[in-house]
C-alpha cells in the first residue's frame, strides 16, 4: 500500500475542524510487524474524551522531519514497551525493528511521508501531536474519517510529537524570550 495516502496534513472534524493536524492511518489488518506493534500499543492509550485516547510517551511517540516540500513521520518505541505489548508473537519481531539512530533503546516502527507545505504547528513550546486513526482493513478517504469515527469503527490516539533534528537550544531559548 502506498503509505503517502496513509499520512495527511488536513483538518480533523470531529476534533477541531479549523486545524491542520497531521493524521497517520494504521490498519489493524496489515500484514507489517511494525504497524502491528502501533495497533498493540494503542491498547495501552488512556482516554480523554470520548473515543480519543492518549498514549504515553514512554510507550509511542512520533518524530516529525522537513526536508524541502516532504514531511516525514517516523513513529518511534521503546524497545520495553513493544516487549510488554508482546500480543500474537508480536515480541518475536523486536530484534528485526530497526533501531532509533538517536536513542539505541526505542526502534523504528513506522516511517511516512508526504509532500506538503504544511509545518507542524506548536502549542507553547511543543509541536502538535500527532493524529493515530486505527482501523481494520484498506485506507479511509479522509471524506470517511468523521463517519469511521462516529460509528465506532475507528479510534484516534494523540501521540506527542519531537522534531528531527531537534530546534537548536538557543533557537528556542529566542523564541522564548520573544
Amino acid at each position: 500500500m502506498d503509505a503517502a495516502r496513509r499520512l495527511w496534513t488536513r483538518p480533523f472534524p470531529p476534533l477541531d475542524p479549523d486545524v491542520t493536524e497531521v493524521v497517520l492511518t494504521v490498519d489493524h489488518t496489515s500484514a507489517d510487524p511494525g504497524e502491528r506493534v502501533v495497533c498493540a500499543l494503542l491498547g495501552r492509550g488512556h482516554e480523554g474524551e470520548e473515543g480519543v485516547f492518549h498514549l504515553l510517551p514512554e510507550d509511542l511517540t512520533a518524530r516529525y522531519r522537513r526536508t524541502g516540500e516532504v514531511l516525514a513521520v517516523t513513529l518511534l518505541a521503546s524497545r520495553s514497551a513493544v516487549a510488554a505489548a508482546g500480543a500474537d508473537g508480536l515480541s518475536d519481531h523486536l530484534d528485526a525493528l530497526p533501531a532509533d539512530p538517536l536513542d539505541p533503546a526505542r526502534v523504528v516502527l513506522l516511517h511516512r511521508e508526504t509532500v506538503t507545505d504544511h509545518v507542524p504547528a506548536t502549542r507553547g513550546d511543543e509541536l502538535r501531536p500527532v493524529l493515530l486513526l486505527d482501523h481494520v482493513g484498506g485506507s479511509p478517504a479522509p471524506e470517511d474519517w468523521a463517519g469511521l469515527f462516529e460509528n465506532g469503527a475507528s479510534s484516534v490516539s494523540v501521540v506527542t510529537a519531537t522534531e528531527h533534528p531537534p530546534a537548536r537550544p538557543d533557537a528556542r531559548l529566542s523564541r522564548r524570550r520573544a
